[in-house]
């Protein structure tokens, strides 16, 4: 199989804007199947951006960009929801909606891509919770759950509708220790079952634990780093 028929997300001389401001430029990065890919750097530097220009929330004017089959740089309005239900999104703040119960979340995301079989919805929602060993926190409030339990709900709502592409911003952000080893583990079985997972993170204790591609965005620039040549402590 080539490498092209093999990559989820390909950009190639992309400049990433927030209105009219150029924050980078000159973008080329590539996450293929079931690969892990890290979005390193300080804050302000471009990580955010990047993935709201990836799922289509900021437009591509110079360059090009795929995102699991579609080219950004020219995709219709109409189109953008089909691109986004081919990635699932986990963000730092989990986004649960506090005032119906986990079932009800997923169901929420379910009924609003259009699943209408009610039994369909079950299973599909038994499936994901137990796929991220939360299937007896199915009937539970969001404010009765630690912040590991939250952020491994928001990784099977990510996965609802069978996503190839994973993206991550700052997943472990508001997270304890061991909390942190919980998400990343699952995180790392999803690569393990063929999805890609792109990662925005703070925490660069991660990616000793737990290797991956990695860029570094500084200066404006994206460039793909070898592990041994991060100096961890400067970072």
């Amino acid at each position: 199989m080539s490498e092209e028929s093999t990559l989820l997300i390909e950009t190639s001389g992309l400049s990433v804007y927030q209105e009219d401001n150029k924050i980078l430029d000159n973008v080329n990065l590539k996450a293929d199947v079931g690969e892990f890919v890290y979005l390193i750097g300080k804050v302000g530097s471009g990580k955010s951006s990047m993935l709201k220009t990836l799922y289509a929330e900021l437009p591509v004017h110079d360059g090009s960009a795929r995102v699991a089959g579609f080219e950004l740089e020219s995709i219709k309005p109409k189109t953008v929801p089909m691109l986004r239900r081919k990635i699932g999104m986990v963000f730092q703040d989990f986004e649960l909606m506090s005032d119906r119960s986990v079932y009800d979340n997923l169901s929420f995301v379910l009924r609003a891509t259009d699943w209408r079989d009610k039994n369909d919805i079950d299973i599909r929602i038994n499936e994901v919770l137990d796929s991220v060993g939360m299937l007896d926190k199915k009937n539970s409030m969001p404010s009765k759950l630690s912040g590991g339990e939250k952020q491994s709900i928001s990784i099977a709502r990510a996965l609802l509708n069978n996503p190839p592409v994973i993206f991550a911003d700052e997943p472990t952000g508001n997270l304890d220790p061991e909390s942190v080893a919980q998400i990343m583990n699952i995180l790392y079985k999803l690569c393990e079952s063929g999805k890609s997972v792109i990662m925005v993170t703070h925490n660069y204790n991660i990616l000793k634990k737990y290797p991956g591609k990695i860029y570094m965005f500084e200066n404006g620039s994206v460039t793909e780093q070898i592990d041994e040549r991060i100096e961890f402590s400067d970072l």
